[in-house]
C-alpha cells in the first residue's frame, strides 16, 4: 500500500502542450512520501475516497487539506538562465554594451565573492529565498570560476530545497588579468573536479533529495580557446552532465568570435561536441531559420531571456521560429543582464516582445508592397498561455526534469496561487467585482493573474513534495 506525505484538494492550472491550458477542479492530489505525486482523482470518486481513507489509518494518520476556491495549484517555475553571483548588484550598471558591462560589472562581482566565502553564503542565501518566493522551483546557474565558489552556491540551494543545476565557469582567456584561471588544462581539471565534488554534497538516503546537480560551463567562445571547448566537449561525454553556456547574444560578442575565430559561435562550440541533447545555450538571438534548425536537430535547448536581450541585443529572438522548428525552449532571467528575478516578468515581456516583432514585421512588408496587400501574413507573436508553457513545461524539458506538468509520477513541484480573499476581494493587485461564495478558478481569472500577479498571490511552494516556503511565516 502506497504511503502518503499529503492529500490536497485543489484547482489545477497548467500547461500539458504549448498552447493549451488545462484547468481542472476539485482534484484530490495524493503526493507519496518520497514526494512523487501518486494519484490525481475527482476529489469525489469512489478512488478519492479509498485514498483518503487509507492515509487516515497511516501513523501518523494524513488529513487532507483543501485549498480556498479562490485558489490553484501551478507547477513550479524553471529559471533556465540566471547568474548567481550577479545577484550581488542586481539593478545597476545596464547602461553599458555587453563586453564593457561584463568588464565593469559581472568580472568584478564574481571575482569579489570567489575572493569573500562569507559573502558567497549570504548573497546565495539570499537569492534561494528570493527565488523561491517568486515561484521559481528550479534555476540553471551559472556561478564563478572558483570550485569553493560554487559548491557554497549548490549547498545553499540544496538546504533551501530548492532544484539547481550550478556551473563553476571556464574561462581560460580574459579581459580581466585577475579574473581568469591559469591555463587550459587548469580550467578542465577544475571543471572535472567540481563535477566529482557537486556529486559528494551529502543529501539524505533517497535519490529524490538531491536536488543539486553540477553543470559544464563554457562562459561563451570569448573567453575559451579552442583547445579548452574541446576539452569540455570530451568531459561531457565522459561524466554524462549538462552543458550550459551563451550563444550569438549580442552584436559585439558576435563580431568578436567573427574576428578572433573566423567562425560563428554555433560552429565553434559544434566542432567542440558541444551541440548535444545535454546542451542549453542562452539567448540566440543573431541565430536565423538554419541555425535555428541545426540547434533542433541537435537537440540542444534555447533559454530565452528577453529583458536582458532589450538591453544588450539589437534585435529580439526568433521565439516564434524557434518553436515552430521544434526547438525546446523555456525562459530565463538572466540575473543581473536581467533585473528581475521572477519568470512571471520574463513571461510577460516575451509576449510584448514577440507582438512588438509581430507589428514591425507587418509594417516592414506593407512598406516593401508600396500598398496594402492581402498577401497572407505569419504571425510570429506568442500568447500568454504559450509563455506560461515556456516558464513551467518548456524550462523543465530543457532541463530533462519531469515537474512541468503535475500528473502521476512526477515529483510534486508547485505552487499555490490566491486569487481572492475569504471575503472575495481580490489578492494583492487583482480586482474582481462579481466573486461570490461560487467563485471557480476560470481561463479569464488565470489570464488576470497572469497579467497582474505578483508575490502577494503566492501562498505555498513545494519541491519534491516538501513546503519550501510559506508566505504566512
Amino acid at each position: 500500500m502506497t504511503l502518503f506525505r499529503t492529500l490536497l484538494i485543489a484547482a489545477i492550472v497548467q500547461t500539458p502542450s504549448l498552447g493549451q491550458l488545462q484547468i481542472a477542479h476539485d482534484q484530490l492530489i495524493a503526493v507519496d512520501l518520497k514526494g512523487y505525486v501518486a494519484e490525481i482523482v475527482p476529489k469525489d470518486s469512489e478512488q478519492a475516497r479509498s485514498i483518503i481513507e487509507n492515509a487516515s489509518k497511516q501513523s501518523p494518520p494524513v488529513v487532507v487539506a483543501k485549498l480556498p476556491s479562490g485558489s490553484f495549484l501551478l507547477p513550479t517555475f524553471v529559471d533556465l538562465h540566471l547568474h548567481a553571483p550577479q545577484f550581488l548588484y542586481l539593478g545597476t550598471g545596464l547602461h553599458l554594451p555587453l563586453m564593457q558591462w561584463l568588464n565593469e560589472y559581472a568580472y568584478k562581482a564574481e571575482e569579489r565573492l570567489d575572493a569573500d566565502p562569507k559573502l558567497a553564503n549570504r548573497v546565495y542565501t539570499r537569492l534561494a529565498e528570493r527565488l523561491l518566493e517568486a515561484g521559481t522551483g528550479a534555476v540553471l546557474a551559472f556561478g564563478t570560476i572558483k570550485s569553493e565558489t560554487n559548491l557554497i552556491l549548490a549547498e545553499v540551494m540544496q538546504a533551501k530545497g530548492l532544484r539547481a543545476f550550478v556551473g563553476k565557469l571556464s574561462m581560460d582567456i580574459s579581459s580581466r588579468p585577475t579574473y581568469v584561471e591559469a591555463s587550459t588544462e587548469v580550467s578542465l581539471a577544475e571543471a572535472r573536479k567540481f563535477i566529482h565534488r557537486c556529486r559528494e554534497i551529502q543529501v539524505g538516503t533517497e535519490d529524490s533529495e538531491r536536488l543539486v546537480h553540477p553543470v559544464v560551463t563554457p562562459r561563451f567562445v570569448p573567453t575559451c580557446s579552442d583547445e579548452l571547448l574541446l576539452g569540455l566537449g570530451n568531459l561531457v561525454k565522459a561524466e554524462g552532465v549538462q552543458v550550459q553556456s551563451h550563444l550569438a547574444e549580442a552584436r559585439d560578442q558576435v563580431d568578436w568570435v567573427r574576428n578572433t575565430r573566423n567562425a560563428e559561435d554555433i560552429d565553434v562550440f559544434d566542432r567542440a561536441g558541444l551541440l548535444t541533447t545535454r546542451t542549453i545555450q542562452a539567448h540566440c538571438t543573431f541565430l536565423h531559420p538554419p541555425e535555428l534548425t541545426r540547434m533542433q536537430s541537435s537537440g540542444a535547448a534555447i533559454a530565452h531571456c528577453p529583458l536582458s536581450n532589450a538591453y544588450f541585443s539589437s534585435q529580439p529572438f526568433r521565439l516564434r521560429e524557434a518553436l515552430s522548428t521544434g526547438v525546446t525552449v523555456g525562459l530565463g532571467s538572466d540575473v543581473a543582464g536581467g533585473y528581475k528575478i521572477d519568470i512571471m516578468s520574463a513571461m510577460r515581456i516575451a509576449v510584448s516582445t514577440s507582438r512588438m516583432r509581430d507589428g514591425s514585421l507587418r509594417e516592414a512588408e506593407l512598406e516593401a508592397a508600396g500598398q496594402p496587400s492581402s498577401a497572407p501574413h505569419t504571425d510570429v507573436s506568442i500568447d500568454w498561455k504559450e509563455a506560461l508553457f515556456l516558464a513551467t513545461q518548456g524550462g523543465a524539458n530543457a532541463l530533462g526534469l519531469l515537474t512541468g506538468c503535475l500528473k502521476p509520477g512526477s515529483p510534486f513541484d508547485a505552487q499555490r496561487i490566491d486569487l481572492i480573499t475569504d471575503n472575495y476581494g481580490g489578492v494583492g493587485a487583482l480586482d474582481f467585482f462579481d466573486a461570490t461564495v461560487d467563485f471557480r478558478i476560470d481561463e479569464d481569472a488565470v489570464e488576470k493573474w497572469w497579467c497582474l500577479g505578483d508575490n502577494r498571490n503566492r501562498k505555498s511552494v513545494w519541491i519534491q513534495g516538501r513546503q519550501v516556503y510559506n508566505a504566512d511565516i
